[in-house]
């Protein structure tokens, strides 16, 4: 399923919703901040983790399946 995600869209994605807004400091890493701190309890401030974490987690997901090497004899069919 992940491999059928275009890498343009996540890439996009990652930089636009990822990183937005640019100034003074991007969502996420304000959430990510809030998160190590253990300030992030309002709904709204998991919420908008998620929202912005979303593309930038499946693209690093998306990478790690398509570059990471897979013995094919220890596949288990699913």
């Amino acid at each position: 399923m992940i491999r059928g995600l275009p890498w343009l869209v996540l890439i996009l994605g990652a930089l636009t919703l990822g990183l937005a807004p640019f100034t003074p400091q991007p969502h996420l890493f304000e959430k990510i901040q809030m998160l190590t701190n253990g300030e992030l309890s309002r709904g709204i401030d998991v919420f908008d983790l998620f929202l912005h974490g979303m593309f930038p987690l499946l693209l690093i997901v998306k990478a790690a399946v398509t570059f990471i090497p897979v013995d094919e004899d220890s596949k288990e069919d699913i």
